[in-house]
C-alpha cells in the first residue's frame, strides 16, 4: 500500500491541442484531495499530491480552446526522481513528436518508473510510439484487491465514468480512501459545472495575475450578459487598449475577447441547467446573439448541442 504520509508527485505531459477542460478537472481533483486530506489530517503533516505540467521543451503549450498553460521541460533536473503517476495529454499530437527519440526515451524511462501511466485524449498515440503499456489496468487490479467496502463506482459521477478522470479519482481512492475520494468528487464536480471554462483558465495560470488584470477579468465576468468593448475593459485596468491587450494575453494566457466568450458560454451552461428558457432566449441573454451561434459554440467546446448538454447535466444532478 502507498505511504499515506509521502508526497505523491504527479506529472502531466502536454502536447498542443490538449483538452483544457479535462486537464483542469484532473488538476482540481488533486487540489481538492490535498485540501480535504489536510483538513482531515491537519496534525499528521500529510502533504498529498504535487502536480507538475510538462512538455518536451518547456514554456507555453496551447490547448484546443486556444488557452495556453505554462510547462516545465521534461529534462528539468528537479524531476529526476520520477513520478508517482504520469498523465500524457494531447489533442493532435504533432507527427514529429512520434519520432522524437529524446521524448520517447524519456517516456520509456518514466513508464518503467511510474506506478501508473494514463493517457488523456490523443496522448495515447505517444504511448503507442514509445511502446508503453497502459498501466491503468494495474490500478484496476490494485483497487480490486482493496478491502474497502464503500468504493466509488462509475455510475456515481457520470462525467468520471471513463478515461483519465475516473483513473485520477480511483488513484485518490486507493491512496486516501473511499470516503475522502467521494468527498473530492462531490467537491470538484459541482464547481466545474458552475464555473467551467473561466475556472479552467484560472486553475492553469502559472504565475500571479496583477491586480489591474484581475479587476478587468472580474469585470468581464460580471458584465458578460451585456454589450461590452475591449476599451471598456481596458479602462477598468487603467491601461491603453494596446497595452491592455498585450498584458491580458501574457498574464491570463488568452485574449480578452476569448475570455469574454468563455464567460458567456459559462453563463449559457448555468442557464441551461437552472432554467427552462428556450435556447434562443438564453443565447440572447448571454450576449451570444442566436441559438444557432450558441449551438455552434457548444459543439466546438463541449462536443454537444445545448439541448443535449441540458439533458445530461440535469440527469447528473438528479
Amino acid at each position: 500500500m502507498p505511504d499515506p504520509d509521502a508526497v505523491r508527485p504527479i506529472g502531466v505531459l502536454l502536447c498542443g491541442g490538449f483538452s483544457l477542460s479535462e486537464l483542469a478537472t484532473v488538476l482540481e481533483l488533486f487540489q481538492s484531495a490535498n485540501a480535504l486530506s489536510q483538513l482531515d489530517y491537519a496534525d499528521d503533516g500529510r502533504t498529498g499530491y504535487e502536480v507538475s505540467l510538462l512538455s518536451l521543451a518547456g514554456g507555453r503549450v496551447e490547448s484546443s480552446s486556444s488557452v495556453s498553460v505554462w510547462t516545465n521541460s521534461v529534462e528539468d533536473r528537479r524531476y529526476a526522481g520520477g513520478f508517482h503517476t504520469l498523465f500524457v495529454a494531447g489533442g493532435l499530437v504533432p507527427r514529429h513528436l512520434l519520432y522524437d527519440e529524446r521524448l520517447l526515451h524519456w517516456l520509456r524511462l518514466e513508464g518503467l518508473r511510474c506506478e501508473v501511466v494514463i493517457p488523456i485524449g490523443e496522448g495515447e498515440a505517444l504511448l503507442d510510439a514509445a511502446g508503453i503499456e497502459r498501466s491503468a489496468s494495474r490500478l484496476d487490479c490494485a483497487m480490486q484487491a482493496s478491502t474497502g467496502q464503500d468504493r466509488i463506482t462509475a455510475t456515481d459521477f457520470a462525467d468520471m465514468a471513463t478515461g483519465p478522470l475516473r483513473e485520477a479519482l480511483a488513484l485518490i481512492e486507493r491512496d486516501l480512501g473511499s470516503a475522502l475520494a467521494r468527498e473530492v468528487a462531490g467537491h470538484a464536480m459541482p464547481r466545474r459545472q458552475r464555473n467551467g471554462f473561466t475556472a479552467a483558465i484560472r486553475t492553469t495560470l502559472s504565475g500571479g495575475v496583477s491586480e489591474r488584470i484581475q479587476a478587468s477579468a472580474n469585470w468581464l465576468e460580471a458584465n458578460g450578459d451585456r454589450p461590452v468593448t475591449i476599451d471598456d475593459a481596458a479602462q477598468i485596468a487603467a491601461m491603453s487598449e494596446r497595452n491592455f491587450l498585450r498584458r491580458f494575453k501574457i498574464e491570463m494566457g488568452v485574449t480578452p475577447s476569448d475570455y469574454l466568450l468563455h464567460v458567456r458560454i459559462d453563463m449559457s451552461c448555468r442557464l441551461l441547467v437552472e432554467t427552462d428558457l428556450p435556447v434562443d432566449k438564453i443565447a440572447r441573454r448571454c450576449g451570444l446573439g442566436s441559438g444557432g451561434r450558441l449551438a455552434k459554440l457548444f459543439r466546438k467546446h463541449l462536443c454537444a448541442t445545448p439541448t443535449e448538454y441540458r439533458a445530461r447535466r440535469r440527469h447528473t444532478n438528479d
